[in-house]
């Protein structure tokens, strides 16, 4: 059957997979659809084909196959489609006044004469030209998110096709669909393969083979490899595409002279094939590194043993000899790598660092690869600390382009002469090149890090392929402190790292904190119901734990009744349930409630934020800037339906401003994965670790959940699954070669 109408109400929508659920006004009565549609709002004229069937709960259902969307027929249902916050400086205010200046004539107006809506107040000529190009930017998106819908491509890459290919995408694409693997993260080659065969393309053709090499060597990438083995490569692109050994081999050296992919032939003959940016991005570290560890020592200090001294002597901190030799290898050394677990003294060796070099009137730097890692390290220092990105004023690059042949990026020079980055085991090798090409030469540079903890989102292994290369002065700390050896938690972190199971009653010392807990439940609604007693009052009578100021939930996996997604919806019901006194907006299958803890899971350079800051004197002070990276945590303070915006207040009191379509950047944070914890330190840690796959049930995993918490860690799970994490050190080793360029320099 086919139907037209408009969508009234969306009763559910699915962020992950787009099934819907929602009212559907047709022209004589009205039905509830369901299906698989994205990118749909209320307000939107769709064409569907599909059946009635019958719900058992739910009546009769319209159930969708395929559908098109419409260019709005009634006005009314024009001005609800304007109205759904989709057309950028249109609510419905502005979508009423429109329609009733405009009438039948308003679709003409929005796409060929913008400039007749500035004789509406309130609409300056910019921003008549502004609601213009995304009203006709939503419909271009549209026809291409439609066209790559039959070919089973997602609509998250429509947006990015439209952008690099313009108005003329689909035109372009039917000429070459392999331009798809270039320009979208994430396709499927099989998907774009049948449709260029369908089109009439040869199996041998050129293009199909050199896409199917590329597209390879993509792949690899999601799993942090920079590069493969060739003989790997030929055969998963012979699988792949069918073609001879001895094509794709042609192929390759062709992509080499086109300088798209390189070849590195090790000592041991083996060959190694990367795509172009991974392999310069890898090259560019190896040669500046060893450059500037080379230069000259410019900032030694000559007298450094009396300057530690003196630093003891000021602070009452008497350094262990391990640090004491820290400090000499980072004074005798332009770099200098510190690695090792918590309690061990990375910390006070930072401190003396700056502490030591800003008396010699020498500029120390600090920065970590993430927004709450370089709040840590302030915290910890007591010294200011920028993320990377903002250090080197890396601004607005699209993640996808930095894997591009052309992206060549270079940063802002960093005035400092001394640079001391945090959390190194975060940073990969993309943000690590360009780091080194804005140090000049005779700077200081001290790279501090836990190698055993998860390795970088993004590609390679920098921090351990450094250490491997035994060309980068290293210092491993391994001594706990008798301070922070009554902490149970770093006990067990160590004694996890070590591959031990936790500590017994036993084995505790006398003067031993108790501050980890291990709550034993087998089925996974125990679990649930545990970690929802906990978040809900029993740890405000433990030790005034309120959750919202000390306590996260962290889980290894996104999926399941333990895993993020469900855990915030249940958190949220218990933690701040609805209520008429509190706003809430609806956003791809996600309630956003006034009070909400959020977090911001994508970087964005450009959204403005404004912090007021108390000084040590009560003086308030008053900060603008711009951008909010991803792994930020924040509350919502404020729903605003007339201006559709939603208010949130970051942990670091930036406060920003969101448009309601710009809430797919958000996620509820009450509960989030031991990833996107990294970095991160909170007071209290509820790790929930259910049974879930293999690959997410590592000892690296448990290790860095561990070392999140500062005050209090409690773990619900049994003994099989952490005995099994304890055991499993397959953390998938990462083929790169940065410690081989670095080594052979």
């Amino acid at each position: 059957m086919e139907i037209e109408g408009v969508v009234t109400d969306i009763i559910y929508q699915n962020e992950v997979n787009s099934y819907l659920i929602a009212d559907f006004e047709m022209e004589d009565e009205s039905t509830t659809i369901v299906g698989y549609l994205p990118f749909i709002n209320s307000g939107d004229s769709l064409k569907l084909f599909g059946k009635y069937v019958e719900h058992k709960d739910y009546g009769r259902q319209f159930k969708v196959d395929t559908f098109e969307k419409l260019m709005p027929k009634t006005l009314d249902a024009l001005e609800m489609y304007l109205a759904n916050g989709s057309i950028k400086g249109v609510g419905p205010v502005t979508a009423q006044k429109i329609v009733s200046k405009f009438g039948d004539e308003t679709i003409h107006v929005l796409k060929f004469e913008p400039e007749k809506l500035a004789k509406i107040s309130g609409i300056s000529k910019e921003k008549a030209l502004e609601i213009s190009k995304s009203f006709v930017e939503n419909w271009e998106v549209w026809q291409i998110v439609g066209f790559l819908e039959k070919f089973g491509i997602g609509v998250e890459s429509a947006k990015k096709v439209y952008d690099l290919l313009g108005v003329d995408a689909i035109e372009k694409i039917e000429a070459n669909p392999y331009v798809l693997i270039d320009i979208a993260r994430g396709v499927d080659f099989k998907q774009i393969d049948k449709m260029a065969i369908n089109l009439g393309m040869e199996p041998n053709n050129e293009k199909r083979i050199k896409s199917a090499i590329k597209y390879a060597l993509i792949r690899i990438t999601y799993n942090g490899h920079t590069c493969t083995l060739k003989e790997n490569l030929i055969e998963f692109v012979n699988e792949l595409t069918g073609v001879s050994f001895e094509d794709i081999e042609n192929n390759i050296i062709n992509l080499k002279v086109l300088n798209e992919i390189v070849l590195e032939k090790r000592d041991n003959g083996q060959e190694w094939v990367y795509l172009y940016q991974f392999y310069r991005a890898e090259q560019v570290i190896a040669e500046n590194i060893i450059k500037l560890q080379n230069s000259k020592n410019a900032k030694k200090i000559n007298n450094i043993v009396a300057k530690i001294e003196k630093f003891e002597n000021k602070t009452d901190i008497i350094l262990s000899e391990k640090q004491k030799e820290a400090i000499e290898l980072i004074n005798d050394n332009n770099v200098t790598i510190i690695t090792g677990g918590p309690g061990t003294g990375k910390t006070t060796i930072i401190k003396t660092i700056i502490e030591i070099y800003k008396e010699k009137k020498n500029k120390v730097v600090l920065c970590a690869p993430t927004g709450r890692a370089a709040k840590r390290m302030t915290e910890t220092t007591g010294e200011e600390a920028s993320t990377l990105h903002r250090l080197l004023e890396i601004g607005k690059i699209d993640e996808e382009s930095l894997y591009k042949k052309e992206s060549e990026y270079q940063g802002a020079p960093i005035d400092a002469d001394i640079i001391i980055v945090d959390e190194m085991s975060m940073v990969d090798t993309f943000l690590m090149s360009y780091l080194i090409k804005c140090i000049y030469q005779g700077t200081k540079l001290i790279l501090v890090g836990d190698s055993d903890q998860l390795s970088s989102v993004g590609p390679g292994t920098v921090l351990k392929d450094l250490i491997q290369s035994k060309k980068i002065p290293t210092i491993h700390l391994d001594k706990i402190f008798r301070q922070a050896a009554q902490s149970k938690i770093i006990v067990n972190a160590h004694r996890v790292n070590n591959g031990e199971y936790f500590i017994s009653k036993e084995e505790e010392s006398a003067d031993s904190k108790q501050d980890f807990f291990f709550i034993k439940k087998f089925t996974q609604e125990e679990m649930l119901d545990e970690v929802l007693s906990l978040c809900q009052g029993r740890l405000k009578k433990f030790g005034n734990y309120d959750f919202f100021q000390s306590i996260q939930v962290l889980t290894p996996t996104k999926k399941g009744a333990l895993g993020t997604k469900e855990l915030n919806k249940a958190l949220q019901e218990i933690l701040n349930p609805q209520d008429e006194n509190k706003k809430e907006k609806s956003s791809l299958g996600a309630i956003f409630r006034q009070g909400d803890r959020v977090m911001q899971v994508k970087n964005n350079y450009d959204i403005f934020w404004e912090r007021w800051k108390t000084g040590e004197n009560e003086e308030t002070t008053y900060e603008t800037g711009n951008g909010v990276f991803n792994g930020e945590i924040g509350r919502i303070t404020k729903i605003n339906d007339l201006e559709k915006t939603v208010t949130i207040k970051f942990d670091d009191d930036k406060i920003c401003s969101y448009e309601f379509s710009a809430l797919d950047q958000l996620e509820h944070s009450y509960s989030i994965t031991i990833h996107k914890a990294q970095g991160s330190e909170f007071d209290v840690v509820i790790m929930a670790i259910p049974p879930t796959a293999p690959m997410l049930l590592t000892r690296n995993l448990l290790y860095t959940g561990l070392t999140r918490a500062k005050k209090l860690l409690i773990i619900v799970s049994n003994s099989n699954i952490v005995e099994y994490m304890i055991k499993n050190i397959d953390s998938k080793k990462r083929n790169t070669g940065l410690e081989y360029k670095i080594a052979n320099l």
